[in-house]
């Protein structure tokens, strides 16, 4: 599922909700795309350095559980800089996921 986040200049990001496939094929480089660095560093450096230690098991166990964390961790960065939800059914979706609590209202609603 997708949503839409909107931050109070307007800016609206577009926002995959669940789990990540880019992130199980690709690693670290959709975060990194995205422009979240921080996140990109913290997946390059632990997956390096776990995948190093166990012949690259580590790494592909680490991919694989970033892909079910990852798209989560976005939005919380994001909602942290101040985007809210952008309409009813995104903000919705984020509360059913545990994303965000029933307390937080979109600026649209």
């Amino acid at each position: 599922m997708h949503g839409i986040l909107e931050n109070g200049a307007g800016l609206q990001k577009k926002v995959k909700i669940g789990f990540s496939w880019t992130t199980f094929f690709f690693g670290f480089f959709p975060a990194l795309f995205r422009g979240d660095l921080k996140w990109a560093a913290i997946m390059f450096i632990s997956m390096t350095a776990i995948g190093s230690f166990t012949l690259g098991v580590g790494a592909w166990i680490l991919g694989i559980i970033f892909a079910f964390v990852y798209n989560k961790l976005y939005i919380k960065d994001l909602i942290e800089k101040g985007y809210q939800p952008a309409n009813e059914q995104t903000r919705q979706e984020l509360v059913n996921r545990g994303i965000i609590t029933p307390t937080v209202q979109s600026e649209t609603a």
